[in-house]
Formats: C-alpha cells, structure tokens, sequence
C-alpha cells in the first residue's frame, strides 16, 4: 500500500509538471504581434563603400512575430500593444517557411525603390533594371496552382514584356474570362514556361491568375550604394532606408545629433504608405530614445470606408499609440519623401 501511494505521488507531480510545462510552452497555432526592435540603419546601408557616421540614428522599427503559448496568450489580454491573430489571419494559406520568405523579397523590392527615391530626390545618376514580378501568393483555386512557386518572377505574359507590376495587371484585366494564357518565368535562374486560364478574383467581379505579386527591380545608383537588412523582412522599413540613402549620397546631416525613428513603405516616386502594426513600432521607437516618429498619413478615401467603415489611418494610430504610453515622443504625418526632409531641415536647430 505504502508503495502504491509513493508512485501515485510521483505520477501525480509528474502531471502537474508536465501540465505547467505545457502551459507555458505547448505551441498553439496563434500567433502574437509585439513591439520588435528599433534598429539604426547606418549599420545596413553602404554608400560607396562606408557606412554613415554622423551623430544620431535614423532608426527602422519593427514588429516581433512569436508563436503564443497559454501563458503568452494569456498574459497578452488587455495588452494594448500585443496583438492575438492564427495562423490563416497572418500567413493565409502560406506555411510560415513561405511566409517568411514572402516578407525577404519585399523587404528586397523596398530597398530597390528606397534607392530610386533617394537618388531622384537627390538628382543623382542610377539605373534601373527591371526584372519582373515576383510571385507571392497563389490561390487555392488558380489554374496555376502547382505550377508556379513562392519567389518566382514573371518576366512576360502571352510574349508581352511588361515595365512594371501595373502593366502586368492590367494586360490580364484585358483579358476575357475565358481566355488562356502562357506565362515565362525564372526559378532559382531558369527560364520556365507555364499555362492556363483565368479564375474569379475573391470579392471582386474581376478575373485575374490567382496570384499576389511585387515588383522585382535592381536599382544601381553613382556612387553604389548596397543595402543588406540582414534577417529583417516587409516593406516597411522604405522610408527610413531613403533617409539613410538620400543623407549619405547629398552628405547632409539631418539626423544632426538627434534619434529619428519611423516606418512606412516607399515608392520610386517618393510616395510614403501605410504599413502594419504601427503601434508597436511606436512603442519600440520610445523605447529606443527617439524624439522623432514619421507615421504614413495615408488618405482615407470614400472606397476605403465603404469596404472598411471603421478604418483608422497610420499616422492617428500612432497618435493614440503616443499618448497610451505617455512619450514625449514628436509624430510628424507624412505623405512623401518631401515631408520627411522639410521636417528634418527645418528643426535641424531646434
């Protein structure tokens, strides 16, 4: 009997170990959006060779992607800067191999155009090469489901080479819905060919291939510049790459001492958009010491809030998210490039 009740002990503490253990790192499948890092990008971008060595930062911000557990989940409610979403809301369809591979090729179509604006605004020589689109996404239902890969860029459709993502897309819309296409691609540098018909586009009344794409370019600017992100992914860090490029390549100082952080993504032209996760990135620019936040201030149009009545811009999201965490933290809209440089230039003595 004395026996009995020893090993029911053990089996009994055996559980609650391995019950608290389970607690608090048995994967979920849900995912937790966090406050990531605030990183200077003097350390990513060369310009003819150095790195930027003013004083102060101009600082890209992310957000960090962990899986949750019970307790992270747990201790993530009424947490106004962590933010719950499953596998499907984040990734889609996408394994996280994919997913994670999506956001290196925009983080790659990011910098490209980050030198392009730089170098424009700046009415330095660069070329542009243009090398496609690269496929991010198929859907379940496109005919070319199997046949085309994550990474893969289209280089012309029925013998039509196209200039830019938006040429691409609206030679499809051209299309009937019926009709049959051949695309040539490259994999891993290999020229490829694939066929087939349109589908329906989900909650349009369009038909296209099935398939989210991003330009894929390289941009070569006099002096080089090499931009190299390391591990960090997404589209968000073009303005603040721009920043960094455009003072190293003019030799102007508008960091001038100070740690400016921000966010958003960068058009050629110098158009600035929104980005995700704004308030965590705000948070970890506090964090950080920086004095300075651009947010996108992207306009909320009538066809935005048609499809989405309660959306709320980045750069008002990053003032409520200012004022939860009480920083003295200055968030400056901007719409473009300019608006970034005029601000900086105009407080570099303030």
């Amino acid at each position: 009997m004395k026996f009995n009740k020893t090993r029911n002990k053990v089996f009994g503490a055996l559980f609650i170990i391995i019950v608290v253990m389970a607690f608090f790192t048995l994967p979920t499948g849900y995912y937790l959006e966090v406050p990531g890092t605030a990183e200077d990008t003097s350390q990513f971008v060369k310009v003819d060779g150095k790195h930027d060595k003013k004083k102060g930062n101009l600082l890209l911000t992310t957000v960090g992607i962990v899986s949750g557990t019970p307790y992270t989940l747990l201790k993530s409610l009424g947490n106004n800067f962590e933010t719950i979403y499953s596998q499907q809301d984040l990734m889609g369809d996408e394994s996280s191999e994919d997913y994670f591979k999506v956001q290196s090729y925009y983080m790659k179509s990011a910098t490209n155009s980050a030198i392009q604006a730089a170098y424009s605004k700046a009415d330095k020589p660069f070329t542009k090469k243009y090398l496609g689109v690269y496929v991010m996404d198929v859907m379940a239902n496109s005919q070319f489901n199997k046949k085309l890969q994550v990474g893969d860029t289209i280089t012309s459709i029925n013998g039509y080479h196209f200039n830019n993502a938006d040429q691409f897309i609206k030679y499809v819309k051209k299309q009937k819905k019926n009709a049959k296409v051949k695309i040539q691609f490259t994999r891993d540098g290999k020229k490829m060919t694939a066929s087939g018909g349109l589908v329906k586009l989900a909650d349009t009344k369009r038909f296209g291939l099935g398939i989210t794409l991003t330009d894929n370019t390289e941009a070569k600017g006099n002096p080089p510049t090499k931009i190299n992100a390391g591990n960090i992914g997404g589209p968000s860090a073009g303005l603040m790459f721009t920043l960094q490029v455009y003072s190293q390549i003019t030799n102007k100082n508008l960091k001038a001492g100070r740690t400016i952080a921000g966010t958003g993504t960068i058009s050629p032209d110098g158009t600035v958009g929104p980005i995700g996760g704004i308030e965590k990135k705000v948070y970890a620019a506090s964090e950080e010491g920086a004095t300075i936040f651009f947010a996108p201030n992207d306009p909320v149009t009538k066809e935005i809030k048609k499809y989405e009545p309660g959306y709320v811009n980045n750069y008002h999201l990053a003032l409520r998210a200012a004022k939860k965490i009480h920083t003295k933290m200055k968030i400056v809209p901007v719409k473009n490039l300019n608006d970034a440089i005029n601000y900086l230039e105009k407080t570099q003595s303030k």
